[in-house]
């Protein structure tokens, strides 16, 4: 093994497994400690390695722009650097130089980098070529279909027990569950079809889209999830399927006449897999917190949807398909006392917020935190009830408030915000998930508040000649009187 500083800039050539490895371990060295000094010295943050494998729990808007900026700036030699590296490397490993892309995919890049560094050079295997053919390549020439379908029983268990390690022993939901799992089950899935020849990029595809289909039913089957959540988290699962399944087919194509990259590819991410899941789980998490605003425009004064904001009546039963699917759903609301200090409960269909009041100034604002919460989800399943992890403090609601905003033309702006933290990751993809429900469920509450206010407006001016438009823009100027 030889090591230059040529390594490091140079596109062209070839680099050995064990030159990359070090100069890997030794470049994320300098990296860090720069990173280090420059974010406590500059910016008095602290940062940790394991924020550029898993992240600080935030998303990229939620950082200060200038201390990115500087991240990105520091990182640029690095990322020049790397590529250099790994397109060498993929070179002497006899592998598509594209898949330097994997580089900046999170959280596979480490597993990319893994296997790079134990992968034999395409040299050493063209000189043991022919000393014997792998009996592997025989099986699978001989039965093609029975070296797939085994291929896919093994993926399938390996990727069941994968995430029962994650969700059952480390309660973990993140990057390894949602993209490590997907993204190897997809590859191993693949290049166990492969190895008795290559396929094509359909057939791989497939391959690896029924990994985590059958994944998907026996999580089911053995009651470790319900149908909602797998529902929720298929998206992000195929996709990444996908790509591990498209890597495979594009090995596959390239080196169809040997089987020895794909086969050390699939058994080093397997073995990764599990260690990166149990450092996932030793990091200390900081979700961030997120809001979630939904408004709603009331034909009354502010005076009048005051009463109906501190408590409201029997909601009518959902028809909403994500509420009818298993997701919490507000059903009514009650207020004991008056003022801060008085408690409001919103109760939803698993259970009762208990909202302590912070801020009561009546008719304009209403503001409390959330000391107690029910489970978010009645999780679908053959079985009469299932407990995963993540029905447990996964989402956190943190505080909520109601603005009442005057228009000009005797109308009231009704806005509702929510805070809230949750631990699953990557944060991107389940904050659009969790800021829909929570939209949703807004929507349910601002627009029943709605109804009960615009119904008492005109109830109020109800008398036996019919009501008349002139009525009721008559009562919108002396409701105020009538509802203190």
């Amino acid at each position: 093994m030889s090591m230059h500083a040529a390594d490091l800039w140079s596109f062209r050539g070839r680099l050995g497994r064990g030159a990359y490895a070090i100069w890997g371990i030794l470049l994320f060295a300098v990296k860090y400690n720069i990173d280090r000094v420059v974010s406590g010295a500059v910016f008095e943050r602290t940062w940790y390695p394991w924020f550029y494998l898993f992240g600080r729990g935030q998303s990229i808007t939620d950082i200060e722009p200038r201390f990115l900026l500087t991240l990105l700036a520091l990182s640029l030699p690095f990322i020049f650097v790397g590529i250099a590296m790994t397109l060498r490397r993929l070179n002497d490993a006899g592998w598509p130089r594209g898949l330097v892309l994997l580089f900046f995919v999170p959280f596979v890049n480490v597993l990319f980098f893994a296997v790079l560094c134990v992968q034999r050079s395409v040299l050493e295997e063209t000189e043991k070529k022919g000393t014997r053919e792998r009996w592997i390549n025989r099986f699978a020439s001989d039965r093609p279909w029975t070296a797939a379908g085994l291929g896919l029983l093994v993926t399938t268990i390996f990727g069941l027990l994968a995430l029962l390690l994650s969700v059952q022993f480390f309660e973990q939901y993140a990057w390894g569950v949602f993209v490590g799992i997907p993204f190897v089950m997809g590859f191993s899935a693949a290049t166990s079809l492969c190895l008795g020849g290559a396929r094509g990029w359909g057939d791989c595809a497939l391959a690896g889209i029924a990994s985590v289909t059958l994944l998907a039913g026996m999580i089911l089957a053995f009651a470790v999830e319900g149908v909602i959540c797998i529902a929720m988290a298929a998206p992000i699962a195929l996709a990444l399927a996908l790509l591990g399944s498209t890597v495979a087919w594009w090995l596959c194509r390239n080196r169809n006449e040997q089987s020895g990259g794909q086969v050390q590819a699939f058994s080093i991410g397997w073995l990764a897999v599990p260690l990166l899941l149990m450092t996932e789980a030793r990091v200390p998490l900081d979700p961030p917190e997120y809001s979630v605003t939904t408004r709603c425009e009331i034909n009354a004064s502010p005076a009048a949807v005051w009463r109906h904001v501190i408590s409201f009546g029997e909601l009518p039963a959902p028809r909403e398909s994500i509420f009818l699917a298993g997701i919490a759903y507000p059903v009514r609301a009650r207020l004991e006392g008056r003022g801060p200090g008085a408690v409001r409960y919103c109760e939803f269909s698993t259970g009762a917020f208990v909202e302590p009041i912070t801020i009561w100034e009546e008719n304009r604002h209403l503001a409390f935190n959330v000391a107690k919460q029910p489970r978010p989800m009645r999780e679908w399943s053959p079985y009469n009830q299932i407990n995963p992890a993540h029905l447990d403090g996964f989402f956190r609601s943190q505080r909520g408030e109601f603005r009442l905003i005057e228009l000009s033309d005797g109308k009231t702006l009704l806005e509702g915000t929510t805070w809230y933290r949750q631990n699953l990751a990557p944060q991107a993809y389940w904050r659009a998930w969790s800021d829909y429900l929570v939209h949703a469920i807004h929507r349910r509450v601002l627009e029943h508040i709605k109804r009960e206010t615009e119904s008492a407006v005109v109830s109020a001016v109800k008398d036996t000649s019919p009501v008349s438009s002139d009525k009721i823009v008559s009562y919108q100027r002396r409701e105020a009187v009538l509802f203190q």
